[in-house]
């Protein structure tokens, strides 16, 4: 799944690399779902599974320049200097909003996911009884992981590196968020605090959790996409409809903790209507802004899909 870019295509890839990482930074929402959507996500999984044993061994018997383009090496490194990027910099924007517009950046969010699902499973061909079951299962799944409640557990060293690993498997799968992940785990703040603070050590710690979960879970989807295109379709797009239960703009918040830093952090929240919202928080609901958002958010997928759907060599 070799593909040559053009320079403005180049640039193009960083762009969707950095919306990835944008959205990685949101608990609820997946950088694998942007992947799909800007039409990356199949070359994405393929050349991640090319980084395994077998590229070595191209590596030792023909060299560097063939061992990178048996990875894909230009893509991969093109969509992670943009997902780089977007940590270090576009993220903090986005938590910026998270904290101070959580209802319009959720709304935004909310239709994004929404017209997502709409891109998905429009390609799927055929629906019959074992794709509908696949795609409740992957609602349900991902409904159910929504509503597990956040745990509080000692970030050692050895719990660091489990949340790499399973973090990044929750990434790369569209609906499944690599950051509700570690907040389910408790080391959504730890790990951001790394970030900020530049702790080498955890960050170098989890980073190896990261590169063990993508080469391994990378080949099961590979193979997913191989064999059962049409039902892994299926189960992505259940998997993006159950995580709107956690995107939903209104919510109460039923237990919360304060973190180091003296903030208050959300732990259990049940969704609500606006006009119930209002009323329990005496803070406006935003309704109109918050509709205006949704369908910039799916107006936001259209240009996305235009974007991803450029023809190349």
């Amino acid at each position: 799944m070799q593909t040559k870019r053009s320079w403005r295509e180049t640039f193009a890839l960083a762009a969707k690399g950095m919306l990835m990482g944008a959205a990685d930074a949101v608990p609820g929402v997946s950088g694998g779902t942007i992947a799909f959507i800007t039409g990356i996500y199949e070359e994405l999984i393929f050349s991640l599974k090319q980084c395994g044993p077998e590229a070595l061994t191209v590596l030792f018997r023909q060299g560097i320049s063939a061992a990178w383009k048996h990875v894909n090496g230009a893509f991969l490194l093109t969509l992670l200097l943009g997902i780089m990027f977007s940590i270090f910099t576009v993220s903090r924007l986005v938590l910026y909003w998270l904290d101070a517009y959580p209802v319009m950046l959720w709304s935004f969010f909310f239709g994004l996911i929404l017209a997502a699902i709409w891109s998905l499973v429009r390609h799927i061909e055929k629906w019959d009884i074992k794709t509908s079951a696949f795609f409740l299962f992957g609602t349900l799944a991902a409904y159910l992981i929504t509503m597990i409640p956040p745990s509080a557990i000692e970030p050692t060293n050895l719990f660091v590196f489990l949340s790499g690993m399973l973090a990044i498997c929750a990434m790369i799968l569209p609906g499944i968020s690599g950051s509700f992940i570690l907040l389910l785990l408790g080391m959504y703040t730890p790990i951001l605090t790394a970030i900020k603070n530049l702790e080498i050590a955890t960050l170098a710690l989890f980073a190896v959790g990261c590169v063990f979960g993508l080469l391994s879970f990378s080949r099961v989807l590979n193979w997913m996409f191989s064999t059962h295109r049409t039902l892994t379709l299926a189960l992505l797009g259940g998997f993006m409809l159950g995580s709107l239960n956690k995107v939903w703009p209104w919510k109460q918040t039923l237990e919360s903790t304060v973190n180091s830093h003296g903030k208050t952090i959300p732990l259990v929240q049940e969704n609500i209507l606006p006009g119930t919202f209002e009323m329990i928080t005496n803070q406006p609901s935003y309704l109109w802004y918050a509709i205006t958002l949704t369908f910039l958010g799916a107006g936001a997928v259209l240009l996305l899909e235009k974007v991803g759907s450029t023809p190349r060599e």
